[in-house]
């Protein structure tokens, strides 16, 4: 009993005592080196920077701007991955004639893309709800694609033996099969989501907590710029659990999740 609570005790420590290890690095690195703060300012500098900029309103603001624009442009992704791959993993010939498209599409280098979408969508919130949609949508419908492939042909063959019907076959045969490679795809894709709106706000912004990047940069306040940064972490952090328990909720059956208790246990 008491190795089964030391191990679910694990990660509620061991996390804390690397993070106090880090910044404790950081600090002795920044006093023996005697580096600037314009350069690298200590934790404790960033850390009273970080309250100031919690505390005022207007970072919020820039906050929840920054959360539509990723989530917005993540549910794009999600409903245009989730088709994609679907209509793909199906259709053999349909997915080998618009692989190297979609292979091209995502080679180009987004940054080029976002004076375009500037010009296009203007200033505001589209072009970075559409920029986080086009990183969001590769892995998503990627993973959508080989959950509707892996589907062994002997499956369907059992599901037919036993008289099932076609709604029957695709609940609980292919809907169960695709789940996980579904929620792998979205956990990817909700990084990619916030990478694709902070690079948005970062070039073409005047709004969300990338533009505060690009400001505190401009203003040369380094212990401001990380704290931007810690909060961009944190906001990622909290869209990555989300997703997470989504698939804890819907897919509590599968190894990924079950797996991972009996290891916690």
């Amino acid at each position: 009993m008491n190795r089964e609570r030391s191990k679910r005790l694990l990660p509620w420590i061991s996390t804390p005592l690397i993070l106090i290890a880090f910044f404790v690095a950081w600090d002795l690195f920044v006093r023996i080196n005697d580096v600037s703060e314009l350069v690298l300012p200590p934790p404790l500098t960033v850390f009273e920077s970080l309250v100031e900029v919690v505390t005022e309103a207007s970072t919020w603001e820039h906050a929840l701007v920054t959360a539509t624009e990723t989530i917005g442009g993540f549910l794009i992704a999600l409903v245009s991955g989730v088709a994609v791959g679907v209509v793909l993993g199906k259709v053999a010939w349909l997915e080998n004639s618009l692989r190297p498209l979609i292979v091209a599409s995502q080679v180009v280098p987004k940054v080029a893309l976002i004076p375009l979408f500037v010009i296009w969508f203007g200033f505001g919130m589209t072009s970075k709800v559409i920029m986080s949609a086009m990183l969001a949508f590769f892995p998503i419908m990627l993973n959508v694609q080989l959950g509707v492939r892996s589907v062994e042909a002997g499956q369907r063959e059992v599901m037919r033996s036993l008289n099932a019907s076609r709604w029957q076959t695709f609940l609980h045969l292919e809907l169960k099969s695709t789940m996980p490679y579904v929620f792998a795809g979205l956990e990817v894709g909700i990084v990619f989501a916030i990478i694709g709106t902070i690079v948005g706000e970062y070039l073409g912004g005047s709004e969300g907590l990338g533009y505060l990047v690009v400001r505190t940069l401009n203003e040369l306040d380094a212990p401001a710029l990380f704290a931007v940064i810690i909060l961009l972490s944190v906001l990622g952090l909290l869209l990555y659990f989300v997703v997470h328990g989504l698939k804890r909720f819907f897919i509590p059956w599968h190894e990924s999740v079950y797996g991972q208790q009996d290891v916690n246990r």
